[in-house]
């Protein structure tokens, strides 16, 4: 996959990202909101192992501002013509900057009017309210709110939330947004 809309690019990670991913995955700031503030513990040669994995079902993506990685993304096919995502700007000097919507956008523009999805589904930790507030105003509908469903790394019950968009929504989203301008 790539994407670009003018200095972002989003593009299909390469065993060349391996020692990327593997600095953002063992940093537990960058990890805490997926359950593991102790970083993952992984290494480059299993990083490597993750990427050769990648087929037309599961793909991990890389996040470039001006030709410079920021982050990653995700997308896998959960069920026929169902995608599942998830995002992380790893680098915090760029996060907070809106970013992450518009890569957002690009990534569910594609799966809906190129791949052919018509939903696509997340989660989210209940503490992370600035991912929160980027899904609903793209248009994600909450479905469902787990208390205490799972614990992280130390232990910790943690809560999460499931969303939702359908290629219809996320279409109203985008003629309302070109209405308003």
């Amino acid at each position: 996959m790539f994407l670009k809309h003018d200095y972002l690019v989003i593009r299909s990670a390469t065993a060349y990202d391996a020692e990327l991913f593997c600095k953002w995955w063992n940093n537990g700031k960058i990890m805490a909101h997926a359950g593991y503030p102790n970083g993952l513990g992984i290494t480059k040669e299993e990083i490597l192992k993750k990427l050769e994995t990648d087929n037309d079902l599961n793909h991990r993506l890389v996040l470039e501002i001006a030709a410079v990685p920021v982050g990653e993304m995700n997308y896998r096919t959960v069920e026929n013509n169902v995608a599942e995502i998830g995002i992380k700007i790893c680098d915090f000097s760029q996060q907070e900057k809106g970013y992450g919507t518009t890569f957002l956008m690009m990534l569910i523009n594609a799966l809906f009017n190129e791949m052919g999805y018509y939903k696509i589904v997340l989660d989210t930790n209940v503490n992370n309210t600035r991912a929160q507030h980027v899904y609903e105003k793209i248009g994600f509908r909450k479905m469902a709110v787990h208390h205490n469903s799972w614990r992280n790394q130390l232990g910790e019950l943690q809560s999460s939330i499931d969303y939702e968009l359908t290629r219809n929504q996320f279409n109203n989203v985008l003629i309302s947004s070109e209405e308003n301008l």
